[in-house]
Parts: structure tokens; sequence; C-alpha cells
């Protein structure tokens, strides 16, 4: 059909980033629509009839093609179609794991939690060792504010896959919201140790879940810091340490009582941080929304 095959990397999904769409735990709801009252209002895109114009014969087509089409359907925002040819890519004899997580994947695209969970659910249950399905749930724990089942999940990926970079930094993500932070900083610097350029790729790319609350923002915009200042990346470190002092944290204080961070309590560069962020919160300036994002939840890896 003459679209290239996409790929779903762990990094990849900024679904929820790029369209604005921050969650709490309570405003993850399902979606109010059903799935051919929704579909039906998606064709009424004018782009709908350029891209089901290229869109492969569901029952002569072979599975890889009609994955391909799914993926296409999913970046375009025509969700429900998306799930539709997931599906025929499933009766086509694709593979069930990966296309089980991908449907996943939509579901939360369409908020609909309940959705995902099921799919995520068959998918560890038709291969109990599988990594990205503990994964996929443990996001689900997470989304629904079940930290500690979010934190069980993860453990259970790391223990199947103990190379995967994201694992680590949900289980981050869940135990920084638990506010243990010791734990919560040993997990992003594992991360870190297994793909340095994470929280690089996930400031662009991430998923962002929910918003944290300013105070929370600051803090985790500090430990940020901290474990980069552990690496010797004194740039990124300043970066986060701006962050932070803009958002009210008071860099300084916690700085004195660090190990890492207090040799840099009485650099120049900090004191400059110090002084530009009183001076943004004395104006009122506020900090971008999503520039400084927890690292992503992404439910696939393929």
């Amino acid at each position: 059909m003459g679209y290239p095959r996409r790929c779903c990397t762990p990094i990849l999904l900024a679904i929820f980033l790029f369209f604005g769409l921050f969650f709490s735990a309570k405003g993850f709801a399902q979606r109010s629509m059903s799935h051919e009252a929704a579909r039906a209002l998606d064709h009424q895109n004018p782009v709908w009839d350029s891209v089901r114009f290229h869109l492969p014969d569901p029952v002569s087509s072979n599975a890889t093609q009609l994955e391909s089409a799914a993926d296409i359907l999913r970046a375009r925002r025509f969700l429900e179609d998306a799930m539709d040819y997931y599906g025929f890519a499933m009766e086509r004899g694709g593979e069930p794991i990966h296309l089980l997580n991908k449907m996943g994947v939509t579901q939360l695209e369409l908020r609909d939690v309940t959705s995902a969970r099921a799919y995520f659910q068959r998918a560890v249950k038709l291969k109990k060792k599988s990594p990205e399905g503990w994964n996929n749930l443990g996001v689900i724990e997470y989304l629904t504010g079940n930290y500690n089942r979010a934190i069980d999940n993860y453990k259970r990926a790391i223990k199947l896959d103990k190379t995967s970079a994201t694992y680590h930094s949900n289980m981050g993500t869940a135990l920084f919201d638990k506010k243990e932070f010791d734990r919560a900083r040993k997990e992003y610097d594992l991360a870190l140790k297994l793909d340095p350029e994470m929280l690089q790729h996930h400031s662009s790319l991430g998923i962002t879940t929910r918003m944290l609350s300013p105070e929370d923002h600051a803090r985790f915009c500090f430990e940020l810091a901290r474990l980069y200042a552990q690496r010797g990346n004194e740039e990124t470190m300043l970066h986060y340490l701006t962050t932070a002092s803009e958002a009210g944290f008071d860099i300084l204080s916690a700085m004195g009582s660090d190990s890492v961070l207090s040799q840099y309590r009485k650099d120049p560069r900090i004191l400059v941080i110090v002084k530009n962020g009183k001076e943004m919160r004395n104006r009122g300036t506020t900090i971008a929304e999503g520039s400084v994002p927890p690292p992503p939840l992404p439910p696939d890896k393929h």
C-alpha cells in the first residue's frame, strides 16, 4: 500500500504529551462514545478519504500489511480504525503478544483504561514471562493511582528483562509518587546507566501520564540534577537545578545537606540560578508546561 512499516520503541509514544492530555488518577476515565459512534465521528475528518484510499484489503492482505496499516491509522489519530486493523492482523496470523500490546496502547489513547488493562492481561496470560506485558500492567496501576501494585508489576518486568532503562525509570516514577526518594533515585540511576540519554529522549518524546504538583515537580527536577551531577554532566545538572529553582524549590538549602551537590553550593552559576529563579517568581512567570515531564510510561516496545 506504499506506507513504510513503523515501529513503536519504548520512548516513541509521545501520545499524551503531544496532545496535552494530562491525566490524574481520578481523571483517567473511560471513553464515553461507542466504538461505532467514535469511528463515524473520526471519518468526518477531511483527511479520512485520502487515508482510506491506501488501506489494504482486510481479507486478502497479510498480517504484516494489516499491522502496518493499523500503525499508520494510529499515527493519523484514526484510533478506532487502528483497533480494527490490529484485529484483522491478529486474525491473519499476526504475533498475538505484539498485537495485544499495541491494542492496549491504543485503548489508552482512547482513554479506556479498562479495555487497555484487559488487553495487557491477555498478553501476560498468553506469555507469563513477557516483560512488556508486566510493565504494561504496571502502567495501568500507576495511572489509576495503585502505586504499590505498579511497583510489583515493574519488579516482575525488571526480573524478566534487566536491560530495560524504561522499566527502571517507570519504577522510579512510582516510587517518587510514594515519596520514597532514595529508592526512586536508585532506579533512575540504574536507568541512566542502561541508557545515559534516556531522560533527554523522554523530555521531548515521553508520555506524561499526569501532571505533578508544583512541589513534586520541583523536587523531581532536583533529583534529576543530582543524578547528572554524579555523572559529571554539569550542563544538564544546571538545567534541572534551574527548573527546580524556577518552580520554587529551595535548591541552596537542599544542596547544603546533599553529599553530591554540596560542592556546588557556592558556585557562582548556582547563585545566578537562585537569583533568576526568585526574580521569575516575583514577576509571576510560569514555567512552560511539559518542559521537564516525568519519565514516560510507554506500554509497548515494538
